[in-house]
């Protein structure tokens, strides 16, 4: 097995750093998108809460593999030059709708768990729409989005392997291309890309725990500190 894991890690190792390439790029748009929209739909007008809520839902209500079949195939197919993408642009683009939808909710979730109390208490003082945003609301909202954004970003991690069908050389297609020069030992192949997945989500997942814990320890230690006042 060691022969041939040297045979075949540069090649997962060759896919594995697009794989971290291509989700943190998707990553880090689809969570400003989604902080945009997820704004946009809490203290928005009516009707753009409403043509958000239905790009969010149309995006949640169908599987990725449509959506990215669509940016690929689809959008290509109307002549128009700007839809002209390769399979790279693709699939950032798709993980990227993919992951602002997701983020544009649990922003929304968390904005609206901030009482009101505090969005009274913040206009009361004379405080404007985005004033009481960054002053009061966001520094209690974003605690609240850690522990649904990890598993989202793991998600798009692992929804990478999906790029196969659109040709990009990621971490899942050099496994299936390993399995091809190795048949007899497929197992093997699929436990060192699990275990290069594993190596990547695990690091995220206790990140955000860790800033989990940090919060809750100063949350603490700050109610502790006005008892004693």
């Amino acid at each position: 097995m060691l022969e041939l894991t040297l045979q075949t890690m540069p090649f997962l190792l060759e896919g594995f750093l697009n794989t971290i390439l291509i989700s943190l790029v998707a990553i880090a748009l689809g969570s400003f998108v989604g902080l945009v929209l997820g704004l946009g739909r809490t203290v928005g007008p009516k009707a753009v809460y409403n043509l958000i809520g239905l790009y969010v839902h149309l995006v949640r209500a169908t599987p990725f593999l449509v959506q990215i079949y669509i940016v690929y195939y689809v959008l290509p197919t109307t002549k128009l030059s700007i839809f002209d993408f390769s399979n790279f642009t693709a699939a950032v683009i798709a993980l990227t709708i993919y992951t602002s939808s997701y983020t544009a909710e649990i922003v929304r979730g968390s904005l609206e768990a901030v009482p009101k109390g505090q969005w009274e208490a913040a206009s009361a003082v004379g405080m404007n729409m985005r004033q009481r945003l960054l002053n009061v609301i966001l520094p209690q909202a974003w605690k609240l989005t850690l522990p649904p954004l990890a598993g989202v970003y793991v998600l798009v991690i692992k929804g990478t392997s999906i790029l196969t069908v659109i040709g990009v050389v990621e971490l899942m297609r050099q496994g299936e291309d390993a399995i091809h020069r190795h048949p007899a030992h497929i197992m093997w192949i699929l436990f060192l890309v699990a275990s290069l997945y594993f190596i990547y989500c695990f690091p995220i997942l206790r990140g955000i725990k860790y800033m989990e814990n940090r919060i809750a320890a100063k949350g603490a230690r700050s109610v502790a500190g006005d008892a004693q006042w």
